[in-house]
This record gives C-alpha cells, sequence and structure tokens, in this order.
C-alpha cells in the first residue's frame, strides 16, 4: 500500500519543517500549488511502477486530478472509505502522530482544507463506497471483498 500522506511527511520533513498539522496543510497546498493539483499522485507514479505489483492500493487521494493522473498510467478504481466526523476525530486523535489533529478546531480546519483540494468530489464519484464505522476487522473485511470483486472484473 503507497500512503498520499507519506508524500506529504517527506516533503514536509524536506523542507525542514516540524511535522505539525499546520505545517502538513501548508505543505499540502503548496506543493499543489507549485507542480498542479496531481502532485502528490505524480510523485507517486514512479513508486507504483516500481512495486512490481499487479495490483496496488493508494491510500488517501483528495482530489480528481490525482484519480486522473494515475488512470494516464494506470488501471484505477475509486474506493471511498466514508466515516462520520466524529468517528474520524476519535481516531486520528488516538494515532499518535505528531500531524494529528490537537483539538476538534483543527481537525475541522483539516476537513476543510482537505474538502477545498477536491477529496468530497473523489467520494461522491467512487465506483465503491465502504461505510467505516465499526472495527478494525470489519473494515479489512469489507475491503478484501471489495478488491476481491474489483480485480475480477
Amino acid at each position: 500500500m503507497l500512503v498520499c500522506g507519506d508524500i506529504i511527511r517527506e516533503e514536509t520533513e524536506r523542507r525542514g519543517f516540524p511535522a505539525t498539522p499546520e505545517n502538513m496543510g501548508n505543505v499540502m497546498l503548496s506543493i499543489r500549488h507549485e507542480e498542479g493539483l496531481a502532485a502528490v499522485a505524480e510523485r507517486l507514479i514512479p513508486k507504483i511502477d516500481s512495486s512490481g505489483s499487479q495490483v496496488v492500493v493508494v491510500e488517501g487521494v483528495r482530489s480528481m486530478a490525482e484519480v486522473d493522473a494515475l488512470s494516464t498510467e494506470h488501471s484505477v478504481v475509486t474506493i471511498a472509505v466514508h466515516a462520520s466526523p466524529k468517528t474520524r476525530y476519535e481516531r486520528l486523535s488516538g494515532r499518535g502522530r505528531s500531524d494529528d489533529p490537537k483539538s476538534w478546531e483543527e481537525f475541522v480546519e483539516r476537513d476543510s482544507r482537505e474538502l477545498s483540494v477536491g477529496i468530497g468530489n473523489v467520494i461522491a464519484l467512487a465506483q465503491e463506497m465502504l461505510v467505516n464505522e465499526s472495527s478494525v476487522d470489519d473494515l479489512s473485511a469489507a475491503s478484501d471483498l471489495v478488491i476481491s470483486k474489483v480485480t475480477r472484473d
């Protein structure tokens, strides 16, 4: 699995900033401004190509420009994973990463920033949807079913 957020974390570190929610958000917006809306996906394509895998899961796409960039190089199926804001906030605050929101206000700011780059369109136009309000095991089982379905279609 490749994680779009890792690209942002790498770039934040490369620029010499601590991985705070504010810095990560600013870097996320900055690279999209500097390199285009598909910048994160374009940085992932070489990693996908070098993986040697038939199927690669890319987690964290934030815009249709990223989906389109991935689609020019590979066959792409978009699977949206949705949880309520309350559930996402509780999970993010419990992860323990330095860039996790420390307050509800930081969480809302993060969500607003991600909506501003187009994540809502990705969710609305996804071919498949998983609701993630239950356990990790339930999501894993549902994910396995959807991935099996889309890889055989």
